[in-house]
């Protein structure tokens, strides 16, 4: 009897280290802060990395906001500029999920947009300031003092996985790091493999595959650091998962039936005697 005690009590012990998910595998961008915590430097700047930013460049079939202002209080040139704003070209109105053209201008597929006596203007290619300038450029032959401002209104990407929420998630922040893009899914699960991010990313006709490692500090120097539009970011779950989601659930169950069995086979050797 000893010897089945033993063995059960091992068992229970096995399941439980299976089951356990270490914080090294949980905690973003680690450089052994978690080996030495009590050793580590408060309110002082311990490292730093050079970032590599790739300011984002319009691509057909984009969705800009583009607004006109003037500094003149000439009326004319005024209501000029007003018809060519975004939001009053498209009708204006609230902007509902999923319309977010009712106040945007599509990029074509051949990477212009269209406007009455300014004609088409190419931004694919262009950064958000390069397309502000390039707008300006040509509405100043109309209006000298012009200002033009340029924002996204549909850089999307999707999330899956184990995160709180898989989402198509849509922003008008074009420089979004993987880390906030994740934050705004809700976050990861407690079974999210870190270690192991997939990322789709489209470059043109192609679309390059490849993983990451948010567990590593150096991620922050990496090329793939900020999202990209259109890109499917894909968490795996960690081996534990099995473990918690189905089978430790069950394991009360299954320990319950045990001990049913075990008192009626106890009280029938009891009645049997």
């Amino acid at each position: 009897m000893k010897k089945y005690s033993v063995r059960a009590l091992l068992l229970v012990v096995f399941l439980t280290a299976v089951g356990c998910v270490p914080n090294r595998k949980l905690v973003y961008l680690q450089q052994k802060d978690l080996r030495g915590s009590s050793d580590i430097v408060r309110d002082s700047v311990l490292r730093t990395h050079p970032m590599k930013i790739a300011e984002y460049r319009i691509q057909p079939l984009d969705i800009l906001n583009i607004q006109f202002e003037t500094l003149t209080d000439d009326t004319d040139s005024f209501n000029f500029l007003n018809k060519l704003s975004s939001q009053n070209r498209q009708g204006g109105g609230a902007v509902q999920p999923g319309m977010v053209a009712l106040n945007g201008i599509f990029v074509n597929t051949e990477g212009m947009v269209e406007y009455p006596v300014l004609g088409s203007i190419r931004l694919a290619g262009l950064t958000i300031f390069e397309a502000e300038k390039a707008i300006r450029a040509v509405a100043s032959r109309f209006v000298p003092d012009v200002v033009v401002r340029v924002r996204m209104l549909n850089f999307r990407f999707t999330i899956l996985g184990e995160v709180l929420q898989e989402n198509v998630v849509v922003a008008n922040n074009p420089r979004l790091t993987l880390m906030e893009a994740i934050g705004m899914a809700g976050g990861f699960t407690d079974l999210a493999d870190r270690s192991l991010v997939k990322i789709v990313r489209q470059k043109g006709a192609t679309s390059e595959v490849f993983y990451v490692n948010l567990l590593d500090e150096s991620f922050i120097e990496s090329p793939y650091y900020f999202v990209q539009q259109n890109d499917v970011i894909v968490v795996p779950p960690l081996k534990q998962r099995p473990f918690r989601r189905y089978f430790a659930p069950n394991l009360g169950i299954l320990a319950s039936a045990l001990s049913l069995a075990v008192l009626w086979i106890t009280i029938a050797n009891n009645s049997n005697n």
